[in-house]
């Protein structure tokens, strides 16, 4: 009786023993899969395909990248709509910051200045601005009702514009509410402790947030715009479905030669990946060179 009575007490204590790596297996196996797909992809960058008998390293897929005429092109479209993009979302991140810290954070500002935006896909929001700012969407239509326009198509498309001005429009709207998510508790609390002292010190609001309230929140801001640049310079969607034909974005590049026919050009494709990646990188050091000197700061004041 003692001894069956004790078995089901050890099966408990196995099952609790072992749930937490149970319920760990999932991610295990989505890591897997992604350290997979990484070390792949760098091994086809430098022409390794085992399985087509290529298995000496090399650098020729890179130099036939850097040789590429619209090389220079692509990635100069690509980095100045990720940093143009960034710009934006940066300032009006701390102005939308700045608005909802003024609301109190009440549900409805809450929800239209964040929620939303940040849930909201942005291949959803590129498919939006295809029906309203196309060559005959519904602004162009509207501008020809009121009298504004000779034709249903006078105003420019959205998509394939050389500007690129629909992709930022995209990263912009999705941006500007993660970068207000990353700074808004900061500055609220900033505002409702070290904003009053400067007030009563004479300082005017405006002046209050310039010199106070910015600087304290310009790390965690930075730190913000460091993610959406990494992000937009890597996002791929996007500027395949509003970009022009040329130049190309970097990622659509890359997609085109990774769907060539001819199965070596992937080599080329991860080449071209290889290339945004190291942009990346540095990008990455930037931003943990900022986590460290704020705790560098912050240890200095303790």
């Amino acid at each position: 009786m003692a001894r069956s009575a004790a078995q089901p007490g050890q099966a408990r204590r196995m099952r609790a023993l072992l749930a937490p790596y149970a319920l760990a297996l999932p991610a295990v196996a989505l890591v897997g899969v992604f350290l997979y797909g990484t070390v792949n992809g760098i091994m086809q960058g430098f022409g390794i395909m085992p399985f087509l008998g290529m298995n000496e390293p090399t650098l020729d897929y890179f130099a036939m990248v850097f040789s590429r005429p619209d090389f220079t092109s692509s990635m100069a479209f690509s980095m100045r709509i990720s940093i143009v993009s960034s710009a934006i979302a940066l300032a009006g991140g701390i102005v939308l910051s700045w608005a909802l810290t003024r609301a109190k954070w009440g549900r409805f500002p809450q929800l239209v200045g964040l929620q939303i935006p940040i849930m909201t896909m942005h291949a959803l929001v590129a498919l939006a601005l295809v029906f309203i700012f196309s060559g005959s969407g519904l602004a162009s239509r509207a501008l020809y009702f009121l009298g504004l326009a000779a034709s249903p198509t006078d105003l420019g498309s959205i998509v394939g514009a050389p500007s690129g001005w629909g992709i930022v429009a995209v990263y912009a709207w999705k941006e500007i509410p993660y970068i207000a998510f990353c700074t808004v508790t900061i500055m609220a609390h900033v505002s409702d402790s070290l904003g009053e002292a400067a007030a009563t010190c004479g300082a005017s609001g405006f002046r209050s947030f310039l010199h106070v309230t910015l600087p304290l929140c310009l790390p965690a801001a930075l730190r913000a715009f460091l993610v959406v640049f990494v992000f937009s310079l890597g996002s791929y969607e996007v500027p395949f479905l509003l970009g022009p034909t040329t130049p190309k974005a970097m990622p659509v590049l890359a997609y085109m030669e990774f769907t060539n026919p001819d199965i070596v050009n992937r080599c080329y494709a991860m080449a071209l990946n290889g290339v945004t990646a190291l942009v990346c990188a540095v990008a990455a050091l930037v931003y943990f060179a900022l986590i460290l000197r704020e705790r560098k700061q912050e240890g200095m004041r303790g």
